[in-house]
């Protein structure tokens, strides 16, 4: 069985080992080989120790029982973030959403079995009940799991560049507003 709940403190280490993983696979070619090797799990979990006792809302994607690894103890296979929009949310004078996806990633082996899909709606279904009418995140443009967003009805507003990891990188932005759009095209039936 897997299921979609909260993070805890106690998740933090293997929420950063998925963070590694999903980077090591998805980034190749995309972001420099050096900077993917020096990926720290250690570092990665600090970062979502601090994030699961802040403000913003984290959910996992645990599995259990016969889905679980050899040894029966229940697995981290994926996450999700999100929390009020940041600041670096505006372009050009217009703000993208009132609430931001700002990371989702599901291990390799996990994949294609709806566990994206329902770490998405778990993360909007909070942002909705916060008071968020809209939602977006930001994708790199070369990122091949995109089509993912456009999939639950995402909709291509913006393009950003940045700087990271000494390269300049082109990111797009995909806006659900209302954010009611992504809470329907995450059901499961859908």
């Amino acid at each position: 069985m897997i299921t979609i709940r909260r993070a805890r403190p106690a998740d933090s280490i293997a929420i950063g080992a998925v963070h590694v993983a999903a980077w090591r696979s998805t980034y190749p070619g995309i972001l420099p080989d050096g900077y993917l090797a020096r990926l720290s799990v250690s570092r990665q979990a600090a970062y979502y120790d601090t994030a699961i006792r802040g403000v913003g809302s984290v959910f996992v994607a645990a599995a259990s029982g016969t889905d679980a690894p050899p040894g029966g103890e229940p697995r981290i296979v994926g996450f999700a973030t999100a929390g009020r929009a940041r600041r670096s949310s505006e372009i050009n004078g217009r703000r993208l959403g009132e609430g931001e996806i700002e990371t989702i990633y599901v291990l390799d082996d996990w994949r294609e079995l709806g566990l994206g899909r329902r770490l998405m709606r778990a993360a909007a279904a909070q942002l909705a009940d916060t008071g968020c009418r809209s939602v977006f995140l930001w994708v790199l443009r070369d990122n091949p799991s995109r089509w993912f967003y456009q999939h639950l009805g995402g909709k291509p507003v913006a393009e950003a560049e940045i700087m990271f990891a000494g390269h300049m990188l082109t990111q797009t932005a995909f806006v659900w507003d209302p954010i009611d759009r992504l809470l329907a095209a995450s059901r499961m039936d859908s």
